[in-house]
């Protein structure tokens, strides 16, 4: 990590959680000078979902992939994190989720095991920071535009029409790191994932919202590059930036991936650029990185 990004280089905020995130960590580490992952802790499917289910912690898959997308490539570590068990009781569990488990119990905070695997793993912590969302054991709920309710960020993905989430409790605080981080970011990033149960998901905890809109820096939205099965079915971009802005969020502007979803009017600044690997289902971390880079450096539109 520490090879890999200057000193001297921008403060780069990547809001969200699931594959997307990590993707989008692993296009900033080149250029930026820190890097701050706030992550959803809203989870409750696969072996985070089993976890939850015998020790109240908050969900700790979306954290582990982010630490292994800036862990040392080099290291055993990197790849152990995401090592699955494929037989037996721990069928379906990742190592890296039962070490953040066992770190937790051990240590009482969930920002200090992060830490320290993040330590272990080769992250050079004064240069990029995995940084949960809350402590706290948090369930995303979700209202769809008929007014039906979901509890549960499972439910919440497998639901048509959705149209507002929230976490449970309502008083939870979002973490003072990630507020601060975000307070002196030069871009935040929210995206690419999924829009309720990814970026939503960890956007709407507390006073983080408010955080975003008084953000100094820019903030992007970028773009999925198909929609959800349920969630998002139908959407096109204008959809998901109007989704945002129902929760109080409104992006300076939006990366959207040339071919991916239609754009109608999103009413903020887009840049199309193209960002899809080649199978076209997932972004390219060098190529996003490449526009994200280009937008930091930019004077304001």
């Amino acid at each position: 990590m520490g090879e890999r990004a200057g000193e001297g280089g921008p403060r780069i905020v990547v809001v969200g959680g699931g594959h997307g995130q990590a993707v989008t960590l692993r296009s900033v580490v080149p250029w930026a000078g820190h890097v701050t992952a706030i992550v959803s802790t809203a989870d409750d499917g696969g072996s985070t979902g089993r976890l939850r289910e015998s020790w109240d912690v908050p969900a700790l898959g979306d954290v582990r992939r982010c630490i292994a997308a800036l862990a040392d490539a080099r290291g055993v570590w990197a790849r152990l994190l995401e090592r699955r068990f494929d037989a037996g009781e721990l069928k379906g569990h990742p190592l890296g989720n039962l070490v953040l488990l066992a770190l937790v119990e051990e240590l009482g905070d969930l920002q200090l095991a992060c830490d320290e695997v993040a330590r272990t793993s080769g992250v050079d912590l004064h240069r990029a920071r995995v940084v949960p969302v809350t402590d706290d054991a948090v369930v995303l709920g979700g209202r769809t535009v008929d007014g039906t309710e979901v509890v549960g960020q499972v439910a919440v993905a497998a639901t048509d029409g959705i149209d507002q989430v929230w976490v449970d409790p309502g008083c939870t605080a979002a973490s003072p790191i990630a507020l601060e981080a975000i307070s002196r970011a030069d871009l935040v990033v929210l995206g690419p994932g999924s829009l309720y149960t990814s970026v939503l998901a960890a956007a709407v905890v507390g006073d983080l919202r408010q955080a975003l809109s008084a953000a100094p820096g820019r903030t992007v939205y970028v773009g999925n590059l198909r929609a959800d099965s349920a969630e998002t079915r139908g959407y096109d971009l204008a959809d998901h930036v109007r989704a945002l802005e129902r929760h109080g969020i409104r992006p300076d502007l939006a990366v959207a991936p040339r071919g991916g979803l239609p754009l109608a009017d999103p009413g903020i600044d887009v840049v199309e650029a193209d960002v899809a690997g080649p199978d076209g289902l997932f972004h390219e971390p060098v190529l996003l990185g490449a526009v994200l880079a280009g937008l930091e450096r930019r004077s304001p539109i």
